[in-house]
């Protein structure tokens, strides 16, 4: 029994001098299944590069379109041509057509008969065109010899006399004639024979025309005490005719 024992202890003391000779055995790391990792985030693929535009080519293009002008003013009136001055002279072409006489004529006489006004305007350009008398300054003289057709003195609408011609008084009212264009003619032929010493190129209609000193008076204003007494004779025409040109030629909003 006693040996026993000794064994034991001599076998006791051995093993803990191995032991300690050959120290603790090494511990490894815990590997962790690859099942239980953490799963890593996928990488995201990167967007593609869009390469840009040079700016400089995008400011070429600007700078290449045309500049659109300006828009006019759709509002705006348009610009109006200047009221012809009133003739000075007796002779010369008249600027008036015949509607434009008719319509002068009418606004201020909207009792006279249209279309013996429309006729009248008619002789007056063509009679005067055939001598080369300004039919403006005729027709303006009617109108300030007849009143616009009103009459009311010495002459009358039955005479056809639309410049009192030999109109005088009442013991000598006035000439004449059988009919209205023969009428202008006389008027024509006298306002030619103050103007000119030209002869007529039509055949004589006014008895009064040898009495003209020819050519005294080749503007508006030698009419004034030789056609008639009244020494603003001229002004008065010349007023009709700033008003018929008015009409004519300007316009409401002048």
């Amino acid at each position: 029994m006693g040996q026993r024992i000794l064994f034991f202890c001599i076998l006791f003391l051995f093993s803990g001098i191995f032991f300690t000779c050959t120290g603790s055995p090494p511990v490894r790391e815990t590997e962790v299944p690859a099942s239980l990792e953490p799963p890593q985030p996928a990488e995201r693929p990167e967007p593609p590069q869009v390469a840009e535009k040079p700016k400089t080519a995008e400011v070429s293009r600007i700078s290449e379109r045309p500049e659109t002008p300006p828009q006019a003013d759709s509002a705006a009136p348009p610009e109006l041509p200047p009221i012809p001055p009133v003739p000075e002279y007796i002779m010369g072409k008249g600027l008036t057509t015949q509607e434009q006489l008719v319509s002068f004529f009418l606004s201020v006489n909207a009792e006279a008969v249209a279309p013996f006004v429309r006729n009248l305007a008619a002789f007056y350009i063509e009679e005067a065109a055939i001598e080369g008398v300004n039919h403006d300054v005729a027709f303006a003289q009617m109108c300030l010899e007849t009143g616009f057709l009103r009459y009311g003195n010495l002459v009358t609408p039955d005479m056809n006399n639309f410049s009192g011609l030999g109109a005088i008084g009442p013991e000598q009212p006035g000439l004449s004639f059988p009919d209205p264009r023969t009428g202008v003619r006389a008027q024509i032929q006298h306002l030619k024979g103050y103007a000119t010493d030209t002869p007529l190129k039509q055949e004589l209609v006014d008895p009064r025309y040898r009495w003209i000193r020819y050519g005294s008076a080749p503007a508006i204003t030698g009419l004034a005490g030789t056609w008639a007494a009244d020494r603003q004779y001229a002004v008065k025409i010349s007023k009709i005719l700033e008003r018929l040109y008015a009409f004519a030629f300007g316009s409401p909003t002048r």
